[in-house]
């Protein structure tokens, strides 16, 4: 079986050769195993649960735990496969995400949910975690711990957005809130299982963990401004995908925040589902031209520089030259 390194690792100019190098035979190892994660017996079964991990992705939650393993031994037992539990809790959370919001594309292909049922699709996100577990049960008591938690946020996350910001808060705290659980905490417990099984010292593996719920936000941020501003899906997903949806992302907060008159328009637009297309098209021209999309972009910035404030806490090295790399390309994504 022929391995594809996530094209998001190739970008990272590493500062030597070594790092990469193991890098990258991290990376290949991780999917390998991530193949056999997700293979099945049963022909139906592996279709559904090898679709969206065949559909590539940027594996930016593996990436980060073997970066997070350089401070320790990045070839100890349990990095690798504490990787593969958190991309394939990543993977599960996606296939529901799909259901919940109605989604067609996902990493420009049908989605699961339209390509089979919602219910196929929910099933098959449940049956990732099953497998995450499995490999869970091999990483220890406190893997499991971490990762219970880690999944409860996840799904207190969910469940926030679900049901909205209380009347009377301010929805821009809400929706960052959501994304500190729902987005920041698997990141983080990615940095922190890369470190924790790379033998790394208490101390850092905690800084590393809250480097991963910075950079994770930040993340998040660029994948929402990348929905309006991107001509071509780099998120992942058709451009005005949420605006369709109606799902309001930080760039529309901000918008139905402004108070500006020659943006009544835009407000109007954004703040329901936007199903014609001449209004969809409209609304995608309006936003990336407002000064919403600058704020979106100074917030996910905000949240990038506080990650390179806890960078700074870390020993210096290739390791964490890497990581600021790596925050160096979340910000360039959205230009």
């Amino acid at each position: 079986m022929t391995s594809q390194v996530p094209a998001i690792a190739i970008g990272i100019e590493f500062s030597d050769a070594d790092l990469e190098d193991s890098v990258r035979r991290g990376l290949e190892s991780v999917e390998l195993a991530l193949r056999t994660a997700v293979a099945s017996d049963d022909e139906f079964v592996a279709e559904v649960a090898t679709y969206l991990a065949d559909a590539g992705g940027k594996r930016f939650r593996p990436l980060l735990a073997l970066l997070a393993a350089q401070f320790g031994d990045p070839s100890a037992s349990g990095v690798v496969m504490s990787a593969v539990v958190c991309e394939l809790t990543h993977l599960g959370t996606l296939y529901h995400d799909d259901v919940m919001d109605e989604a067609t594309v996902r990493r420009g292909a049908e989605s699961a949910n339209s390509r089979w049922t919602n219910t196929v699709a929910i099933l098959t996100g449940d049956f990732l975690f099953a497998r995450a577990s499995d490999i869970l049960a091999d990483l220890g008591p406190e893997a499991v711990r971490i990762q219970a938690r880690c999944f409860e946020r996840l799904v207190s996350g969910q469940l926030r957005e679900t049901v909205g910001p209380r009347p009377g808060s301010d929805p821009i705290n809400h929706y960052l809130d959501v994304l500190r659980d729902k987005t920041g905490s698997l990141i983080a417990t990615s940095a922190e299982f890369g470190a924790r099984f790379a033998g790394v010292d208490p101390v850092t593996v905690e800084a590393l963990r809250n480097f991963g719920e910075q950079i994770g936000i930040a993340f998040q941020i660029s994948d929402d401004i990348l929905d309006i501003a991107s001509e071509t899906g780099q998120s992942g997903k058709t451009p005005g995908t949420d605006l369709r949806e109606g799902v309001q992302t930080l760039p529309v907060l901000y918008a139905l925040r402004g108070t500006a008159v020659d943006q009544d328009r835009l407000r109007a637009l954004v703040s329901r589902p936007i199903v014609d297309d001449d209004e969809h098209a409209e609304a995608l021209r309006l936003l990336r031209s407002s000064d919403a999309i600058d704020e979106a972009r100074a917030t996910m910035v905000g949240f990038a520089d506080a990650s390179r404030e806890i960078l700074g806490t870390l020993p210096t090295g290739s390791a964490r030259s890497a990581l600021d790399t790596l925050i160096e390309l979340v910000i360039a994504r959205t230009g």
